[in-house]
């Protein structure tokens, strides 16, 4: 048992060390469906890629998407700031319609949308989250020494591209509703009952959260994807409601 559980819960401290980052910028700022809305249009992305070209290029066209979503949200978010939070919902409408399209012509169609929303990642492998480790290592290094040190509309380009990037990536091995659930459900619990260090805190609570999803997954037959998610979510709105 414990070595099968080894790479997700690797994995799960990987992915929470810079969502947590993202999950406090974006209850911040106010932009919750951001996560959703580009890693939908990333889902997208890989739907096509699957539909079209049977997966050769699933990454590079994924990707493509998940930043033309991110220079979308930069654009509007500097012009029509009120309009942001609308527009963001109409973007992750538009990339779940299109998921729902593209698959319904594929023959595994139920299989690979289920795949999108929640990946199973008992099955992750060592080398997938080598890789993952060195891109969130390398995009952390660019929000430390450049995005914090600039301001306006470069700082939001520069945010929101590194951000469609860590989703890409991060949609590619957990799935869009399991980032969603893990960026903002362990960063809302930590600015709740935490005053400082809510980074520290975030990745704290949501690896425990995971650990604790996991280990029900594996004892109880459970969907990992969808336990992860339901543990997240349950967590962060029990803490809404009991904390004052």
């Amino acid at each position: 048992m414990i070595e099968l559980l080894i790479p997700p819960i690797l994995l799960s401290f990987v992915l929470l060390l810079i969502h947590s980052y993202y999950g406090l910028q974006i209850i911040r700022r106010n932009i919750i469906f951001t996560d959703l809305a580009v890693g939908q249009m990333a889902a997208l992305g890989v739907a096509i890629s699957l539909y079209l070209f049977e997966g050769k290029y699933l990454y590079p066209v994924s990707l493509l998407f998940a930043v033309f979503t991110a220079l979308l949200i930069a654009y509007i978010n500097h012009k029509e700031k009120s309009l942001q939070e609308a527009f963001i919902a109409l973007i992750y409408a538009l990339g779940i319609s299109g998921v729902f399209i593209v698959m319904s012509k594929s023959p595994h169609g139920l299989e690979e949308l289920n795949n999108l929303l929640a990946y199973d990642i008992l099955f992750t492998s060592y080398s997938d989250i080598l890789k993952v480790s060195v891109l969130y290592l390398f995009i952390g290094l660019v929000l430390y020494f450049f995005v914090r040190k600039i301001e306006g509309f470069l700082k939001d380009v520069l945010f929101f591209t590194t951000f469609a990037i860590t989703l890409t990536s991060s949609v590619k091995l957990a799935g869009v509703l399991v980032v969603f659930s893990i960026l903002i459900a362990p960063s809302l619990i930590a600015l709740k009952l935490f005053n400082k260090n809510h980074i520290l805190y975030a990745t704290t609570v949501g690896s425990l959260l995971i650990l604790i999803s996991i280990i029900l997954s594996y004892n109880f037959d459970l969907p990992t994807g969808y336990t992860i998610v339901f543990i997240n979510t349950l967590s962060a709105l029990t803490t809404i409601l009991i904390k004052k």
